[in-house]
């Protein structure tokens, strides 16, 4: 009788809640699943996660299991940041790359793995080893440290190192490569056309330097690669070409693979994501992730159980990646001591606040001009509801005129809801004539027609218009008429404030874009 426990540990299982929930304790004592995601739908104040995760690791211990259960989440940091309240706001990825200085995406990387580890969360699903070279790609973006393969492996690697320094086990992720696509896979399968040679020149590269370097984990892509695999329309997740061949055979990766969540429409709408376990499994993953029905969680492990019985999956396979689980656990534990000092936390802050005057950028890289003393300034505000699927949306844009009104007292704030319509665009020109200067706020302006409109109404109008580029920074092939444009490459409060103080004399900026616009950038 095939014991239902040796394939249990090969899933990784998520929940709603921040509490450990009935579903969850059957999955850990007749399963023992390998691995909880956790999202922000599980994480509120730190006393709040530390209890949860230290009620995982409970339900595991009692369970009997002799290491640790793997808790992970998606930090990446900027977009996609699962921490909340009491932790540091780290800098993203694009922006650390802006500062042109690997050495800040290890510090970064230690407080990130510090703060991880001092909750409980053992395993990062970061760092992000995308190479972002196509400007239309919806999900990778500003996820990514840039578009050269050298300057983002560097990143990378000091990213994945200080994570590793700070306590917690890594992730490079997407395998082999996700960003040179136009289609999101959490809705759609994207198809890279790339041969061998060109994915072995660019894509490839961060994810060879840092397997050299000691990688723990790689997560895979939901990306169809013809080049690599025959099988037409099956994703690299379900590819033994890939996963066994590349990554495991040619690429020498000894460590831990994993899936993204199989729930994302390029699985689910294509094989399904019960039998996408099941192929995955068979390509040679030990990573299933299935991150949020209970329903599909069981009948996937169920349906495993059987595919083993039957010689589907072959014992040997299974054993290998048990070992390597089991090896990256022990590498963690069961239990932390109690959440860093206050004193820890803002020293946290302060070193991050410096990355982001060190990553946020003016185009052309000048100076800010400052606005002076008796300036009227009007903060035209998109709302943010233009977060891919994966992203972060706790922050609203309307803070940043919060904030700049809190250090130049003659700011105005206008709101603007999405989609903009003319109307809207009507209102803020009317409004604009009793302010002196404009800043505009963009967030994925280039894929947003309204945006634009609003962009080109106001360059046509004010003599005077400032852009803040929020997100994707190829917004600023709209902007070429505006008086200076800023990219903060993400939308949190510490990049909020930091460009307040800039605009007020107080900090200086000094990034340089890691991708190119409109001619000008990296390369």
């Amino acid at each position: 009788m095939v014991n239902q426990k040796i394939v249990g540990r090969m899933f990784i299982v998520g929940f709603a809640g921040k509490e450990v929930t009935p579903e969850i304790k059957e999955l850990i004592h007749d399963f023992h699943v390998g691995g909880i995601i956790l999202f922000g739908r599980n994480i509120g104040t730190p006393a709040e996660l530390k209890r949860l995760t230290s009620q995982l690791q409970n339900e595991a211990q009692r369970a009997g299991y002799d290491h640790p259960l793997l808790i992970c989440t998606d930090q990446e940091n900027g977009a996609v940041r699962r921490l909340g309240e009491g932790t540091t706001i780290v800098p993203g990825s694009m922006l650390l790359g802006a500062s042109q200085n690997p050495s800040f995406a290890y510090e970064a990387g230690i407080v990130t793995g510090r703060e991880l580890r001092a909750l409980g969360v053992n395993w990062n699903l970061a760092p992000v080893a995308d190479i972002n070279n196509n400007p239309d790609n919806p999900v990778i973006g500003i996820r990514s440290f840039g578009e050269h393969p050298n300057h983002t492996a560097d990143f990378v690697e000091q990213s994945m190192k200080g994570m590793q320094a700070g306590g917690v086990r890594t992730t490079l992720k997407h395998f082999p490569g996700h960003g040179d696509t136009h289609v999101d896979s959490h809705i759609s399968l994207p198809v890279i056309t790339h041969d061998m040679e060109r994915l072995q020149r660019v894509e490839l590269v961060p994810f060879i330097r840092c397997i050299e370097a000691g990688a723990d984990a790689v997560m895979t892509a939901h990306v169809f690669f013809p080049a690599l695999e025959s099988d037409k329309d099956r994703p690299a997740t379900l590819s033994k070409a890939i996963i066994t061949g590349l990554l495991r055979e040619t690429l020498q990766f000894n460590g831990v693979i994993t899936t993204d969540c199989m729930e994302m429409e390029a699985i689910k709408n294509g094989v399904g994501t019960v039998t996408g376990a099941i192929e995955a499994l068979k390509a040679g993953v030990d990573f299933v992730m299935i991150s949020h029905s209970y329903s599909l969680q069981k009948q996937a492990i169920l349906q495993a159980v059987q595919a083993l019985k039957q010689g589907d999956l072959s014992i040997e396979q299974i054993e290998k990646s048990a070992i390597r689980i089991k090896d990256m656990a022990k590498k963690t534990f069961f239990e932390t001591g109690p959440f860093l000092k206050q004193e820890e936390v803002e020293e946290h802050q302060r070193k991050m606040k410096n990355i982001y005057r060190k990553g946020i950028t003016v185009f052309g890289g000048h100076n800010i001009v400052q606005i002076e003393k008796e300036e009227r300034v009007l903060v035209v505000c998109p709302q943010n509801e233009y977060a891919s699927l994966v992203e972060d949306r706790r922050f609203e844009t309307r803070i940043f005129a919060e904030v700049l009104k809190s250090h130049h007292s003659l700011t105005g704030m206008i709101e603007l809801a999405n989609p903009i319509m003319k109307t809207d665009v009507q209102a803020v020109i009317e409004k604009s004539k009793k302010f002196d200067r404009i800043i505009v706020m963009t967030i994925n302006a280039s894929s947003d027609e309204s945006q634009q409109h609003l962009i080109k109404s106001l360059l046509a109008y004010h003599g005077k218009v400032d852009a803040i580029v929020l997100r994707n920074p190829y917004d600023a092939s709209f902007l070429l008429g505006a008086h200076q444009v800023i990219f903060t490459y993400e939308i949190t409060e510490t990049a909020y404030e930091t460009v307040a103080e800039a605009f007020t004399g107080s900090t200086v900026l000094s990034g340089k874009l890691p991708v190119t616009v409109e001619g000008r950038g990296f390369l």
